[in-house]
């Protein structure tokens, strides 16, 4: 039986006052109240109670998760914070000096705040993005905040209380009727932030009428969300679980595939009754389970580490679905690994398994052209080369064409790597100008538009 629980929510204001960091040194918690002037902090009573191995600090992968370390902002940029906060500086100036670092750090990779962005009625359509061509990604108003932050975040943006960094619908409802229009859509996946904060009656307010006729080219709903490693409790004894399960019956009944996207970064997150529970209940709605996280230094950057995770998930229904590469933002320094070794952590973990964990795909860059695998490593016409293709991309003509980039040792992301044999571009180098010459000069006729796409990497 599991017992209700109450939510605690812990910041930066509470690291003085949690029971568990009295085995920090008051150095050790300036330094995390230092980075969080930067970067977004938020844990909650769940992971400090019953995730964070508190014998193992700071090495503790959940700790690293959710607790923002010193190394995580770049040596000027922390250095700079801490002085401010030191000499006792107002408000106002330390917030200057926050947003002059947060802008430093690429608050939005791969044009999310632009190249995705459709247009509808010569306006940018607020809280969608449409990448690909059978795909759009909803941003619930409601649903821009997570039980808990990630310290590896690429939305971090979202979290800082900054307007022109938030993405996220507005009230009018107009990304219905985008979705409504666009015949090509199979897929719609509400993204955040985390869709799984809402309450109950917001959820059906932005699921529900994608069960109307009107919508019967959408096919499959999906749900991107960390709830069930941060906050499981939400499927299992919160007010609204049972609703929620209501829910989910109800898309899954209406003849629609319901697939809630989870976030697991660690085997850790899997452990526990209530996790556990809250993946029974799930699935036996209808729904599918699929799993996703970037591979990460100081957090799963071991191949046994995704083997027993995958394992884990295989046993428990859970399809694995995506290995990421770290996005190029934020404590991207901190997290990133070499490409070539990702690949080793994939291949080493994946010939570990049976064919049934093998569902899971990567590593896989989320890249300004689409999603870029590392399909291998090969000496062919005598240099050595990473074998790369297409999972998903601005043209599907691009899916899985192999094409090959020059070995490299250093190279964490896609914009690092040349193309083999001395050519002179990759083969979809060309179109993806023109597609984003396209979009800059839509964006640049409209009034009142401030983005422009143009020379985006």
């Amino acid at each position: 039986m599991i017992k209700d629980k109450t939510m605690k929510f812990y910041g930066m204001r509470d690291l003085d006052r949690l029971p568990q960091l009295t085995g920090l040194s008051e150095h050790q918690k300036f330094e995390i109240k230092v980075v969080s002037h930067v970067l977004p902090f938020r844990t909650n009573s769940y992971i400090v109670d019953e995730l964070i191995d508190w014998n193992n600090i700071p090495n503790d992968p959940m700790f690293q998760l959710t607790f923002v370390q010193k190394e995580m902002l770049e040596p000027e940029h922390f250095n700079k914070m801490a002085k401010v906060i030191s000499r006792g500086s107002n408000a106002d100036e330390i917030k200057s000096v926050s947003h002059a670092i947060r802008m430093e750090l690429k608050p939005h990779p791969a044009g999310q705040m632009t190249a995705n962005v459709p247009l509808m009625d010569d306006e940018p359509v607020p809280g969608v993005q449409h990448k690909y061509r059978e795909t759009c990604l909803v941003f619930p108003s409601s649903g821009q905040t997570c039980h808990a932050y990630c310290t590896f975040c690429f939305r971090w943006a979202q979290f800082v209380g900054i307007n022109d960094l938030k993405f996220a619908t507005d009230e009018s409802k107009r990304f219905q009727k985008y979705i409504r229009e666009h015949k090509e859509l199979t897929d719609v996946l509400f993204t955040g932030g985390d869709p799984m904060v809402m309450t109950l009656p917001k959820l059906e307010a932005y699921i529900l009428p994608l069960l109307e006729p009107e919508f019967d080219h959408i096919q499959n709903i999906r749900i991107g969300t960390k709830s069930l490693s941060y906050w499981p409790y939400k499927y299992v004894t919160d007010k609204d679980a049972d609703g929620i399960m209501r829910l989910f019956e109800k898309v899954v009944e209406s003849g629609k595939h319901l697939a809630i996207m989870a976030h697991f970064s660690h085997w850790v997150e899997l452990q526990t009754p209530v996790v556990r529970e809250a993946i029974k209940r799930i699935r036996n709605t209808g729904a599918e389970i699929r799993s996703q996280s970037p591979v990460l230094r100081h957090i799963n950057d071991n191949a046994a580490v995704w083997s027993r995770m995958w394992k884990e998930q295989v046993k428990m229904g859970i399809i694995p679905y995506y290995m990421f590469v770290e996005r190029k933002t934020g404590a991207e320094n901190y997290f990133e690994i070499p490409l070539y070794k990702t690949f080793e952590i994939f291949r080493e973990a994946y010939t570990s398994l049976s064919g049934l964990h093998r569902t899971v795909r990567g590593p896989s860059m989320s890249a300004m052209p689409g999603k870029v695998a590392i399909d291998g490593i090969e000496t062919i016409r005598g240099e050595k080369v990473f074998v790369l293709s297409f999972i998903q991309g601005r043209k599907a003509e691009w899916v899985r064409r192999p094409f090959f980039a020059k070995y490299s040792e250093t190279a964490t992301w896609l914009d690092q790597l040349k193309p083999a044999w001395r050519e002179e571009k990759f083969f979809y180098k060309d179109e993806l100008d023109q597609i984003l010459q396209e979009k800059a000069d839509k964006y640049d006729n409209l009034p009142n538009i401030k983005p422009s796409v143009s020379g985006a990497a």
